[in-house]
């Protein structure tokens, strides 16, 4: 009887980790090929991990909620399908970061080598980096408390300089007793500035908890308004030789290449030959230094079957032709559906695009996805009566438009490179060649 182990597969390059979500299959089952064993999730996606081969699962390594490295082996499968199932004894355990368990009344104590470490991602979320970690470890500092800290990284990530700037005010030395730290949700004030009262809820009402992607949905959202002072300009814009465009092409387009061509990889390009015109749109902000991005990596919004967004990003956008972008955003987009992204595939935008349209909205105020500083929100297309200018005067006719809107952080890009940038996206949109070739 041959055995092999199951290793936690490579998922990108900035992927080292992930968290066993849910067991599909039980130790002695039988699985096929290419069946599901378990459900992992890294801090944006979630995918499975198939079986390579018939056989069955002799051994789990790992239990639901423990944080595997990459590479490591969770579980054992037997190529015996019919032979009786011997768990074997003595198998070597992957490294396994459990999710350590905190109350509110939790003292701060003296830390030993065998202190059961903070996990990469607590109950709420929060993503803790191994430096962080080590700091909290040896500073004998609770989940709890942790959690109370404000991020001022990536995603509201708690940095090194924030849990070193946290620690001199916090009760003197090391061995002197732990204050205690408890989560409390974000609260609204009153205009008198107390705390509204708990909300009620009624014997109709439904509680429906939150999924794990939502919570996540929620923390980046309200970091990111944290995080930015934020700013809308908006353009109208003429699209109808665009939508001729389309009308004209997209019924060959997709017998020869086999799927639909929509205006999404358009708003992509002239976005692309915006930023080119505009580069410090194309940045982000790390506490007083602006980084300006030379990879120009758009990311565009995916509305999921379960409700919940995701924003996979086409990266090196300014390297594709029109024909690329559509490959690329079809791609991305339906294997987005089908939670079949990678991590690395979620990661590294310097931009984002928001397809308001899609949902019959004429336009939007979108949020920023930091750490980027700008996001761009395209709106219905529509007929409407407008004045066209013609040598022979002035006269109305009907025309394709829509709205964009750009929502920028205000601490780098101001209202003069905002609106000029939105304006010179609707300019490239407005010159769209009808006779262009796909």
């Amino acid at each position: 009887m041959s055995q092999s182990e199951i290793l936690m597969p490579k998922m990108g390059e900035s992927v080292t980790e992930a968290t066993i979500i849910k067991w599909v299959k039980n130790e002695g089952d039988k699985v096929k090929a290419d069946e599901t064993l378990v459900e992992i999730a890294t801090d944006k996606v979630d995918s499975e991990i198939p079986a390579p081969s018939e056989g069955v699962l002799v051994k789990k390594l790992c239990k639901e909620g423990d944080i595997i490295p990459v590479g490591k082996a969770i579980a054992i499968i037997s190529s015996d399908v019919a032979g009786a199932i011997d768990v074997p004894k003595n198998i070597p355990t992957p490294e396994i970061k459990k999710q350590p368990v905190a109350t509110a009344n939790t003292a701060k104590v003296a830390v030993s080598e065998h202190s059961e470490p903070i996990s990469r991602f607590s109950s709420s979320g929060k993503f803790y980096s191994p430096l962080v970690r080590s700091i909290a470890k040896k500073e004998g500092i609770a989940v709890t408390e942790l959690e109370s800290l404000s991020g001022s990284g990536k995603a509201g990530r708690v940095t090194k300089n924030d849990i070193l700037a946290y620690l001199p005010g916090r009760n003197g030395s090391k061995s002197a007793p732990a204050q205690t730290y408890t989560e409390q949700p974000i609260q609204q004030k009153t205009m008198n500035g107390s705390a509204p009262k708990p909300m009620a809820v009624g014997p109709n009402d439904e509680i429906i908890e939150m999924d794990r992607m939502r919570k996540l949905i929620a923390d980046h959202m309200v970091m990111s308004k944290h995080t930015s002072p934020h700013v809308t300009s908006y353009v109208e814009a003429d699209v109808t030789n665009l939508v001729l465009w389309r009308e004209k092409i997209k019924s060959s387009f997709e017998k020869r290449e086999g799927e639909k061509i929509t205006f999404t990889p358009v708003f992509i390009e002239a976005v692309v030959n915006a930023i080119k015109e505009l580069p410090m749109v194309n940045v982000s902000v790390d506490g007083t230094r602006i980084i300006r991005h030379k990879d120009i990596n758009i990311g565009m919004a995916v509305a999921l079957p379960s409700g919940n967004l995701i924003v996979p990003v086409i990266r090196n956008a300014d390297q594709k032709n029109l024909l690329g972008l559509t490959k690329s955003v079809n791609d991305l987009a339906n294997r987005a559906r089908i939670n079949k992204l990678v991590p690395d595939e979620t990661q590294g935008g310097t931009f984002t695009l928001t397809n308001v349209g899609s949902f019959g909205n004429v336009m939007g105020t979108p949020i920023i996805n930091q750490p980027q500083v700008a996001i761009l929100a395209t709106g219905i297309i529509k007929k409407k009566p407008v004045v066209i200018e013609t040598p022979q005067g002035d006269m109305i006719g009907i025309r394709h438009m829509m709205f964009l809107s750009l929502s920028y952080d205000h601490r780098v890009v101001d209202g003069a490179l905002g609106g000029r940038f939105v304006r010179k996206v609707a300019d490239n949109l407005e010159a769209f060649d009808i006779n262009r070739n796909l």
